[in-house]
């Protein structure tokens, strides 16, 4: 069985997007089982129905206001033209005056998700022979959960999605089924394992981050860029502990691994959604995936 596993990553998702449409269609990869964090929740359920280029236009339209209902912060410009966020001391100030326990809310994405995936695009994947999981952290229950297609209906898949990527405190807090549920990647950022445990025997996997830190964290203007940047860090951990934990379980059961990496750093903040920098992203990652297996190809040749 063949698996894609997309991590999280925010907008950046938009690079991991152009790397699976070359898989797909160039590769002509057929995958079976399909396994998403966060970004890579978004995807996965219109990469399964083959709506790439459906899908491909939501993540290269999308702003701020697709995301955030209530957005905690204001994104400036600094002195070398990169994006820093702010805090909108404003709508902080109300959502904790309304009792909320997060500093922004995005009921915004949840309306675009079901605007994006139809009931019916929902019942013919639920028909076919693809399985779509989606990892979510339930902070109630201290453990990481994965939600299959096969076993919700449209609404709670729905859910389950959004949920996937809500990159709490400056995103919402949903309570389901008695508890506390917040974005996949704080407990499986690359859920490798999970595709292993689920029968994969091939695994393609894209990684949203360099394979390697070229860049050191600038220093925390705010309260707001501190939490990211300890986000960030925790994430890395993370992120590198399923790496690792995902290559001894392969190497163990003979499992392949194809690792994508991103090439380059493509932002420090991916909270900060800017469809004409997505859009570019994402033909960068059919690009990359493009010289990837042209490289491959001429390593095999040469050994031949």
């Amino acid at each position: 069985m063949r698996a894609l596993v997309i991590s999280g990553g925010g907008s950046k998702g938009a690079f991991a997007g152009g790397v699976a449409q070359y898989l797909m269609e160039q590769l002509q990869h057929n995958y079976e089982l399909f396994v998403g964090t966060s970004t890579g929740s978004l995807l996965i359920s219109h990469l399964a129905l083959n709506e790439v280029e459906k899908i491909k236009e939501v993540f290269t339209s999308v702003n701020q206001d697709s995301i955030f209902s209530s957005c905690p912060f204001i994104i400036k410009e600094d002195k070398f033209g990169g994006k820093q966020i702010a805090i909108n001391h404003f709508t902080v100030l109300k959502n904790f005056m309304k009792g909320k326990k997060t500093f922004g809310e995005s009921l915004n994405l949840r309306k675009l998700i079901e605007r994006t995936l139809t009931e019916t695009e929902f019942n013919k994947l639920k028909a076919s022979n693809k399985e779509v999981v989606v990892t979510v952290s339930n902070l109630s229950l201290n453990q990481v959960e994965y939600k299959s297609v096969n076993d919700f209906e449209y609404k709670d898949f729905l859910d389950w999605i959004w949920i996937s990527s809500n990159f709490t405190p400056f995103m919402s807090l949903v309570k389901k089924d008695g508890c506390e549920y917040a974005d996949g990647g704080f407990g499986s950022m690359v859920p490798i394992e999970e595709a292993i445990n689920r029968g994969a025997t091939t695994i393609d996997v894209i990684i949203l981050e360099t394979e390697v830190t070229y860049y050191n964290r600038l220093p925390s203007k705010n309260v707001f860029s501190l939490l990211t940047n300890m986000h960030s860090y925790m994430a890395d951990r993370i992120e590198k502990q399923n790496i690792r934990i995902g290559k001894f379980v392969a190497a163990n059961k003979d499992v392949i691994i194809n690792l994508y990496y991103t090439p380059t750093v493509l932002t420090t903040n991916s909270l900060i959604f800017d469809k004409v920098m997505m859009g570019k992203w994402w033909e960068r990652g059919y690009e990359f995936a493009d010289q990837k297996n042209n490289e491959l190809n001429e390593i095999k040749a040469n050994d031949v």
